[in-house]
């Protein structure tokens, strides 16, 4: 799995996001105290101040203010503190920041300054510390998205894993939360489809092998009955027992190679082209007492590694079948650099087959159950194609009859 596509990343983005909205928030609400605060502070001090030197300064007293306080008025106010608005502002003067109470009476205008105010410092310290708070709080959710992904991912990537190289048992079937009931479905789940599978193999396997024994028996004695018999109304019933003897041979054969697990990588290459040669001139008696014309085109030479049964029979059952269901015209095998084609002529696929397969162009779905009257079924040439990591395409031929390509994967074919 790539970190990109990891559920860890919007996991780690959402804490991230989550501290930076709740972050933005307390500043904001700091801010606003801390205006507040210097009203308060500031502000009312420098009105308290006002109220208590304004009338001693009317009255000629001299007005003893704290450290830093200064009262002026008329002509004392300084020349850069003159034209102020009136109530509180700041100002700047050689550098320093004052807060300025301004206004006026009976009397002249006047100022009360407080140079010596250390709220501009506390202010500023406060801002850093949610400056600081802010940072420490992003990176806190950045770490703790991280665990948090990881205690979350981590299970999950580890059941992926099991699942997907086939783990007889899964991990985290123990735990009682919903990974722990998505664990113990999966781990259900496989174990039914493998007791499902062991079956089908099982069973395939072991009625092929019952079957050999009386077939080979069935063969050797029609062998010898062709041989020996003096009479063609004797030869003819016992070639057609013998051809029967020696199909539902080659089809034990296929379906015990289909019961074994595939391995294509271990095979020598097999060519397709001359099976599929073989196939054609296999069943020109097919087509002899009809007119039709069975041909084999196309010079290219595919090799493909696989066992040679397989490919064998999926090619000869199409051959069979576009034999058996063209009144009138051709059937013909198109070999091509990756592929084999059989099209025919005929009445094409019956309608309920077409709508098995459905209507659409394109690789097949076949179920498993067959189709009547088509040799080993199209369901298992579908297997076969499977098998070999083929495609099984149809497509309807133009001017009538049906067009069936298998697709040999580029990894397995030698062109």
């Amino acid at each position: 799995m790539r970190k990109a596509d990891s559920l860890s990343r919007p996991i780690v983005g959402a804490f991230i996001l989550f501290g930076v909205v709740l972050s933005l928030f307390f500043a904001v609400l700091a801010a606003l105290v801390v205006e507040g605060i210097e009203v308060h502070l500031v502000d009312e001090r420098l009105a308290e101040v006002e109220k208590w030197a304004r009338p001693r300064a009317a009255a000629g007293l001299t007005a003893d203010l704290p450290a830093g306080l200064r009262f002026h008025r008329g002509e004392q106010i300084p020349g850069s503190l003159r034209g102020l608005p009136a109530g509180v502002s700041e100002a700047e003067v050689d550098g320093i920041g004052l807060h300025v109470l301004s206004g006026a009476d009976e009397q002249g205008p006047y100022v009360v300054v407080d140079h010596e105010s250390d709220y501009e410092q506390i202010e500023l310290l406060v801002y850093s510390m949610f400056a600081a708070l802010f940072g420490g709080f992003v990176i806190l959710a950045l770490f703790l998205g991280r665990f948090v992904g990881r205690r979350i991912v981590t299970p999950i990537r580890e059941l992926a894993d099991a699942v997907g190289h086939g783990a007889s048992f899964s991990p985290h079937t123990r735990r009682g939360d919903e990974l722990g009931i998505l664990a113990r479905a999966l781990d259900a789940h496989t174990t039914e489809l493998r007791q499902f599978l062991d079956r089908e193999r099982f069973f395939t396997g072991d009625v092929s092998h019952e079957l050999r024994t009386p077939l080979t028996v069935i063969m050797g004695a029609a062998e010898i009955l062709v041989e020996n018999a003096d009479s063609p109304a004797v030869r003819a019933p016992a070639q057609r027992i013998y051809r029967a003897a020696q199909e539902a041979t080659e089809c034990v054969t296929v379906l015990l190679l289909l019961a074994r697990a595939p391995q294509l990588g271990s095979f020598a290459p097999v060519s397709v082209s001359e099976i599929a040669r073989r196939e054609t001139e296999r069943y020109q008696s097919l087509v002899a007492g009809k007119p039709v014309i069975l041909r084999c085109v196309g010079s290219a030479q595919v090799s493909v590694r696989a066992p040679a049964e397989l490919c064998a029979s999926a090619l000869a059952n199409l051959v069979r079948n576009a034999c058996q269901y063209t009144e009138q015209g051709e059937v013909t095998v198109v070999i091509e650099p990756g592929r084999v084609t059989v099209e025919d002529t005929g009445r094409g696929l019956p309608e309920a087959v077409r709508l098995t397969l459905g209507e659409s162009e394109g690789a097949l779905a076949i179920p498993s159950s067959g189709s009547a009257g088509t040799g080993l079924g199209l369901s298992l040439v579908k297997r076969i194609c499977e098998y070999l990591g083929a495609a099984l395409v149809y497509e309807n031929r133009q001017g009538g009859g049906s067009r069936f390509t298998i697709v040999f994967p580029a990894d397995f074919t030698q062109s």
